[in-house]
């Protein structure tokens, strides 16, 4: 938990993880209701972990900013594209991102995540934001050869990679976001700004998101729904360019924190 001063706090002595189980409205609640000084101060060096434990499902939704679609030539979906992220690309916001030995085309896609909070089927889009218990920043790193040469028509050659999927840093509940539809969202790579836009320009919404996504699948809390990237990916620019070994990417949401990583090399050991 972070403080007002923004100095991190011990919860193990009220849950073992922030996973699933202590997501729901009750839970957190209690949470609320604790006082973080008279929790143990943590070192401001340890390494941050995925900001959600022990994730049921990462979804994915693609296409879901206008000007993505057009800088990626594809045409503009009539209803969500959904597909699955494994879940084994989780990563930390601070780890490294590593580029698979075969990889040509590795490319950054910041989005907003939606993490759900309780068991969630068919829920009217009315209803569908008293289903999220927060919101965090999520990259769905990409291989694009992976996904489009390679794919066969699906992509999840291409998304699926170990690293692949970091999330965080923070975990930040809904009452803390008055409108998850109005969050500056952006992302640097070497310092240079690539993706600069805004969650209102989203396509599907997030209320309408978990509406839909409940009409084909179960979600379980814990879950993840990450809303899709805004323009600006390596693969729409002129000429297109992708991630090397030895490169830095900065990003962030408004009011949900900063990531930072480096690419680094796989090695088998």
């Amino acid at each position: 938990m972070l403080d007002a001063d923004g100095a991190i706090r011990d919860l193990s002595s009220l849950i073992d993880d922030v996973s699933g189980k202590h997501l729901g409205d009750e839970s957190l609640a209690k949470l609320r209701s604790i006082n973080p000084a008279s929790l143990p101060r943590i070192d401001a060096d340890v390494r941050i972990a995925p900001c959600v434990g022990a994730v049921g499902k990462f979804i994915c939704i693609g296409l879901n900013y206008a000007d993505h679609v057009a800088e990626t030539g594809a045409k503009m979906p009539e209803e969500p594209v959904l597909f699955l992220k494994a879940t084994s690309a989780i990563n930390g916001p601070f780890d490294g991102i590593v580029k698979p030995p075969q990889a040509t085309q590795m490319d950054w896609e910041v989005e907003l995540a939606l993490v759900i909070g309780k068991d969630t089927r068919y829920v009217d889009e009315s209803a569908a934001l008293d289903h999220i218990a927060g919101y965090c920043v999520a990259n769905d790193v990409s291989e694009r050869h992976f996904q489009k040469m390679l794919g066969g028509g699906q992509w999840a050659k291409g998304k699926g990679c170990d690293t692949f999927g970091p999330i965080g840093p923070w975990l930040v509940t809904r009452d803390e976001i008055s409108d998850p539809c109005a969050l500056s969202i952006w992302l640097k790579v070497n310092g240079e700004m690539r993706q600069n836009s805004s969650t209102a320009q989203m396509i599907f919404k997030p209320a309408m998101l978990v509406s839909y996504v409940s009409r084909f699948m179960s979600l379980q809390a814990g879950d993840i729904i990450s809303t899709g990237t805004p323009p600006g990916v390596g693969m729409g620019m002129n000429p297109q360019t992708f991630l090397e070994v030895g490169d830095e990417l900065e990003y962030g949401i408004d009011g949900l924190g900063v990531q930072r990583q480096r690419v680094i090399a796989w090695n088998k050991t």
